[in-house]
């Protein structure tokens, strides 16, 4: 299986690339700079540079795009819209690295993590940016992709536990009540979803066994 990492110095980017590195996928790290991934391969562009033919013959193409600044968060939306055009109509397996805000909280999912009043007033412009990316994802009938979101408590340098509980569109908990999960678990699940590809057009969620 070829297998491209969009954006994968990102902390998230490298630990996707190194876990589908031990499961022996064949991996290409496309990065802006130098590429500081295990990845043997890599392709140094600009996201918004990328071309249909820098992305064919990838079985899965991971973007782990992210931004923080208020100015660069539509770029959430360019950025995927972009990656979707350039792999629409083909057989390539598009997984997005998510957010935890546009989880849902209730069965009727008409309220989000977001819109919890214990949310992070300073993480709600990126949780809003992160969910107007989805929305527009969901869209999209031209793609095969899957869209990916960690638990609330998205831990970058927590332990690898090796295990974690795959949920759906709701906030899933574990069995102590938390919604926490490392990035290097994060990183199985992405890859574990890579090789199976069971959730086409559909967003799903990770959290810590």
């Amino acid at each position: 299986m070829k297998i491209a990492v969009v954006c994968a110095n990102g902390r998230a980017g490298r630990l996707i690339v190194k876990e589908a590195l031990s499961r022996g996928l064949d991996v290409t790290a496309i990065v802006r700079g130098e590429n500081i991934t295990e990845a043997p391969n890599s392709l140094k562009k600009d996201i918004f540079d990328l071309t249909g033919a820098d992305l064919r013959g990838f079985d899965v193409v991971v973007d782990a795009f992210g931004v923080w600044t208020p100015e660069k968060l539509p770029q959430h939306s360019s950025s995927l819209k972009h990656l979707c055009d350039l792999l629409s109509h083909s057989n390539t397996r598009l997984l997005v690295v998510g957010g935890a805000g546009s989880l849902y909280t209730n069965k009727e999912h008409t309220a989000c993590v977001a819109d919890s009043p214990d949310f992070p007033t300073a993480f709600k412009p990126l949780a809003a940016a992160m969910a107007k990316a989805l929305q527009e994802l969901r869209a999209r009938s031209d793609v095969k992709w899957t869209y990916i979101s960690p638990a609330g408590d998205f831990q970058a340098e927590g332990e690898k536990s090796g295990k974690y509980i795959r949920g759906g569109e709701e906030l899933t908990l574990n069995s102590k009540g938390e919604s926490v999960i490392s990035y290097a678990d994060y990183a199985i699940a992405v890859v574990d979803e890579a090789i199976k590809g069971h959730n086409i057009g559909r967003r799903i969620s990770v959290v810590r066994e």
